[in-house]
């Protein structure tokens, strides 16, 4: 590499070949970085895209077609500065070939057509003047009219100071634009680069359905400058950073530029309605007598619907869905693991998989807080929840928890109201939902998840109003009458099927789910298909009044 460099004496061939990465310092070959969306092969830092790389590395090749924004107000106050806007202007288009920070075009992503808006940060900082706003309510416009989903990929310092508070109205036109897409149910997609401040983050930014980040990606609305100077402190390490974002529930995910046109087309693509035939090739292997099941011991029950080897939401997710991208975050401040949720693909009908989260080994189990959610879980819930709903997409939970988590912190947050807010948005959805209880359906904790259309419970799970224990312990005042408590509460498939608390059982392999789960997985598989095939063809406002319905008349005697 040395010798290659010393062969070329002109500075300006070297300049143009071999560059130097400013984070770990290595010399790097220009070609091979561009061959690899300029990403460091040696330490992995990100180089900046121009909205036109950034279109190439998106959009399918060929595939875009520009859309020209309307006509704005040109250097509206005849501001200057060390030199006059116009000036300014003048030379970030010479430099970047653009008229202003967006670049809007139609095109398609591994087939899945968009209308994507890119913001190019070496046009004046990407700022936020009348041409960007007008580009970005131009592509909501575009996207709304083609009925196609809406990619955003932002990169601005934040609001043009040039353009005065013209340029601060232009976060409440965008914002509008937004709200259009989601009366229309149209998917919002954001994809955040480095750096997104200001009054875009404070606007379409992080108004999208799904907001995904590359790694490092900084995203704030005031910047971490401003944000020392005011507080006089020093900010931790990777404050604001992608990663940090996840971590406290604002963004659905970090992926790398790689990962990018797969997981953007997953997203479109399970916004597509199925066929109408759809399902009517499977088998339904739910029972719905309660004679037609085997009498078990109660005790081994309640051992089965706990046993670590039983499959996950996870597991069911990887056996019978296609394209599963988990979404996650409350988008308040937190992501709760012990609940996981995210647009998929069942045979060819896009779904929302929303469901409990144990894991099998300790390090799991523990990190997931062995599937007790925090409010922060149920409010991520019931974003998914009203996404679904928005874009007409059937929703399907699966239960699986000892409860809702009751720990100091949940309580403070707000346990009981996010546990009734998912009670509610649940139980008005104007789309199908079918839940399963796939082990453990504990308490409130279980029920946010389980007001559904059709309510399946897997033949060795169980639902309860508390767990034995808890019951033995308060009732009896003696833990170890919990198998006797387990029976008086008749938690069992077969006694719930006879209360009409649930709508059937999914058998399981011999033995039990754990014996083997990807068996057991389609099972649960086979019933969904065949509970959304039956209703997927109702009317929304219909499938929400019966959906109330049924559970009006739990406990009457008219509905015995």
């Amino acid at each position: 590499m040395t010798t290659s460099v010393t062969n070329r004496p002109p500075e300006e061939a070297v300049e143009e070949e071999w560059l130097s990465c400013p984070d770990c310092r290595s010399l790097l070959y220009r070609k091979r970085l561009e061959r690899g969306a300029k990403v460091c092969y040696e330490c992995g830092r990100y180089f900046r895209l121009t909205a036109a790389e950034r279109l190439d590395l998106l959009l399918d090749p060929g595939s875009a077609e520009f859309v020209e924004p309307g006509a704005t107000v040109h250097d509206p106050l005849g501001f200057t500065d060390l030199q006059p806007y116009e000036r300014r202007l003048a030379k970030a288009r010479a430099a970047t070939g653009s008229r202003d920070a967006v670049l809007v075009a139609r095109g398609t992503v591994r087939g899945a057509p968009v209308v994507v808006a890119v913001m190019d940060f070496g046009f004046l900082g990407g700022s936020l003047g009348t041409a960007a706003g007008e580009a970005v309510t131009t592509a909501a416009e575009t996207a709304l009219a083609d009925r196609v989903p809406l990619l955003l990929v932002t990169a601005s310092g934040g609001a043009r100071m040039q353009e005065g508070v013209l340029s601060l109205v232009q976060m409440a036109k965008t914002s509008n634009a937004m709200a259009e897409l989601d009366e229309a149910g149209l998917l919002t997609i954001t994809l955040v680069t480095d750096p997104t401040f200001g009054g875009v983050a404070a606007s379409f930014a992080t108004l999208s359905d799904v907001i995904i980040a590359e790694p490092g990606a900084r995203m704030g609305f005031a910047g971490p400058r401003v944000i020392e100077q005011t507080i006089r402190q020093q900010l931790p390490e990777g404050f604001q950073s992608a990663e940090f974002l996840l971590e406290h529930g604002l963004v659905d995910d970090v992926r790398g530029r790689a990962e990018l046109p797969f997981v953007l087309a997953a997203l479109c693509t399970a916004t597509r309605p199925g066929d109408p035939d759809w399902g009517k090739g499977d088998t339904d292997p739910v029972i719905r007598d309660a004679a037609e099941l085997d009498t078990k011991d109660i005790r081994r029950t309640v051992e089965l619907a706990r046993h670590p080897d039983r499959p996950t939401a996870l597991d069911h997710a990887i056996t019978w869905l296609d394209g599963f991208v988990e979404l996650h975050g409350d988008r308040a401040g937190e992501d709760c693991p012990a609940i996981v949720g995210g647009l998929a693909v069942l045979d060819g009908l896009p779904v929302m998989l929303i469901g409990h989260q144990k894991g099998h080994a300790t390090d799991e189990l523990v990190r997931r807080n062995f599937g007790m959610p925090s409010p922060a879980g149920y409010r991520k819930a019931a974003r998914l929840m009203r996404l679904a709903g928005k874009l007409g997409v059937p929703v399907v939970t699966l239960i699986d928890t000892p409860g809702a988590h009751p720990g100091l912190d949940a309580e403070r947050a707000g346990q009981a109201g996010a546990i009734a807010e998912c009670l509610r948005v649940l139980g008005g959805l104007r789309v199908p939902v079918v839940s399963v209880v796939t082990g453990e359906g504990g308490s409130g904790g279980a029920l946010a998840l389980a007001v559904g259309d059709q309510v399946l419970l897997c033949e060795n799970a169980t639902y309860s109003v508390i767990s034995p224990e808890g019951c033995a312990a308060i009732l009896w005042r003696d833990p170890a009458a919990a198998g006797v408590a387990a029976e008086a509460l008749r938690v069992d498939a077969t006694s719930l099927l006879e209360l009409g608390i649930i709508d059937g059982v999914v058998p399981e392999p011999p033995g039990g789910a754990h014996r083997d789960p990807a068996g057991a997985g389609l099972l649960v598989r086979d019933a969904v298909v065949c509970a959304l095939r039956e209703l997927r063809g109702r009317d929304g406002a219909g499938l929400a009044a019966a959906r109330r319905a049924k559970f009006r008349r739990f406990g009457t005697e008219w509905g015995r």
